[in-house]
C-alpha cells in the first residue's frame, strides 16, 4: 500500500514541554572541541569528524549466519548499546516505534513473532501496550519466564531468535537512562512501509517519542531519521533542536512512492522539509557517486547505512567520497580501522605542523570518471 502525503502545514505545533535550545546538546565528548552544529536558520548540519555509529547498537542479529558476531549480542538492547559504548564510535543508530498505550519502547521489526503449544503467532508491535511487549523474551523479574521468541527470515522461515549474550526489551526513557551519555542516539522513528498513516496519527506518535526526548535527552547528542518522507518532514517542523535525517534506500528497491526511490529524490525531500541530511544504502551511492556532489551542493550531509560498511576498504572509501559517517554491525572492527585509516593520519598531518594538506585531503574531490575508476577497484562488494 502507498504511504499516504501529508501536508506538514496542517499539523498544528504541539503543546510539549519546551525542548532544549541550547545546541550544546548536540555536543559529545568523542568529539573534537568544535562539537557538532546544528544551524537552525540555514537548516544545515556539520559534524566535526568522519562518524562511525553502531547499528542496532552492538550491531544486528541474523539468525542461523555464517558469521557468529551477527548473534552475538541481541540487537537494540541495553547490554547491546552499552558493548558498542566500549569502543571509540560517535552514536548507536536504533528503532524505536510506539505501543498502543503510547509509550516508545526500541525494537525493529514490525511484527513479534512467538510460539505456543505448537502454534506460531504474531503480533503488531503498535498493537501492544507495554506490559504485553514486555513479557517476550528474558525478563527483568529473576526467575520470571518470557515468552519464546522467533524471527521470520528473509526467505519466510521461522527461527529461534538465539544470540550469545540475550538481553531484555527496553523503552525509550530506559535508554536515555541506562545508557553510556557521551554515546550519541540516532534514533530511527519506525513505521510499517504497508500501513497508511494519516496526519494526526503521524502527529500523536511523534509528539509522544519527543516528549521522552524532551524528559531525559538532556545533552546527549541526538539525530532522527525516518525512511517515512512524511514522519521526516513533520518531526522536522515539530522540533528544530536536533537534525532529521531521510533515510533511503538510494534506488536499490523500488517502492509505489516515487519520493524513495532515488538520492536525487530524497534531496528533494529534505530541501522542502528543511531536513539537515540524508541516510542511504552504500549500494545506492556506489552506483550513483555523481550524486554525492550533489548532496553537498544542497548543504546536506550524508551517511550510510548496509552489509559494505562492515567492509574497512568500503569505509575508507566513503571518507575519500566526502560522505559523513557510515552505520556499521561490527563496531569493534569498523572503529578500529577508521582509527588506522583516517583519524591517526591527519593527527600526525596536525602534529608535523601540515594545517593546509590536512584540510585539503579532508575535503578529497573526485571528478565522476575518477570516482568510476575507484569504484571499480571493488567491482565484487558493489555486486553483492
Amino acid at each position: 500500500m502507498a504511504l499516504k502525503a501529508v501536508n506538514v502545514s496542517d499539523v498544528p505545533t504541539p503543546n510539549l514541554d519546551q525542548l532544549p535550545e541550547n545546541n550544546a546538546s548536540l555536543f559529545s565528548s568523542r568529539f573534537n572541541s568544535d562539537g557538532m552544529v546544528l544551524n537552525v536558520e540555514a537548516a544545515s548540519f556539520r559534524a566535526p569528524k568522519f562518524l562511525v555509529i553502531g547499528h542496532r547498537g552492538h550491531g544486528m542479529n541474523i539468525m542461523q549466519s555464517s558469521d557468529s558476531r551477527m548473534e552475538a549480542i541481541k540487537e537494540n538492547t541495553i547490554v547491546s548499546f552499552n558493548s558498542a559504548a566500549k569502543f571509540p564510535i560517535d552514536f548507536i543508530e536504533f528503532d524505536v516505534q510506539v505501543t498502543k498505550d503510547d509509550c516508545p519502547v526500541i525494537f525493529h521489526d514490525d511484527f513479534i513473532f512467538s510460539q505456543e503449544h505448537g502454534t506460531v503467532y504474531e503480533k503488531r508491535v503498535t498493537d501492544l501496550n507495554l506490559e504485553e511487549f514486555l513479557c517476550f523474551g528474558p525478563q527483568k523479574e529473576a526467575g520470571k519466564q518470557g515468552k519464546r521468541l522467533l524471527r521470520k527470515s528473509k526467505d519466510g522461515r521461522m527461527l529461534n531468535w538465539n544470540v550469545q549474550t540475550d538481553d531484555s526489551f527496553c523503552t525509550l526513557a530506559e535508554a536515555f537512562q541506562k545508557v553510556n551519555p557521551s554515546l550519541g542516539f540516532n534514533i530511527e522513528l519506525k513505521f510499517d512501509d504497508n500501513v497508511v498513516y494519516h496526519k494526526d496519527h503521524l502527529s500523536r506518535v511523534l509528539q509522544v517519542i519527543l516528549q521522552v526526548v524532551s524528559e531525559y535527552a538532556k545533552d546527549r547528542p541526538i539525530i532522527f531519521s525516518s525512511f517515512h518522507p512524511d514522519a521526516a518532514q513533520l518531526v522536522r517542523k515539530l522540533q528544530q533542536t536536533y537534525p532529521v535525517f531521510f533515510l533511503t534506500n538510494g534506488g536499490t528497491q523500488v517502492y509505489y512512492d516515487v519520493r524513495r526511490n532515488s538520492l536525487e529524490e530524497a534531496i528533494k525531500v529534505c530541501l522542502e522539509g528543511g531536513l539537515q541530511g540524508i541516510v542511504s544504502e552504500i549500494k545506492g551511492v556506489f552506483r550513483n557517486p555523481g550524486a554525492v556532489p550533489k548532496i553537498k551542493e544542497a548543504k546536506l550531509s550524508l551517511l550510510t547505512y548496509g552489509k559494505l560498511n562492515n567492509v574497512p576498504e568500503a569505509v575508507c572509501m566513503q571518507h575519500l567520497m566526502g560522505i559523513d559517517g557510515v552505520i556499521v554491525d561490527f563496531v569493534q572492527e569498523i572503529s578500529r580501522a577508521v582509527d588506522e585509516m583516517i583519524i591517526k593520519p591527519l593527527h600526525e598531518s596536525l602534529k608535523e605542523g601540515k594545517e593546509e594538506e590536512r584540510k585539503a585531503k579532508s575535503k578529497v574531490q573526485f571528478s565522476q570518471q575518477e570516482l568510476s575508476f575507484l569504484l571499480k577497484l571493488i567491482p565484487e562488494l558493489i555486486q553483492h
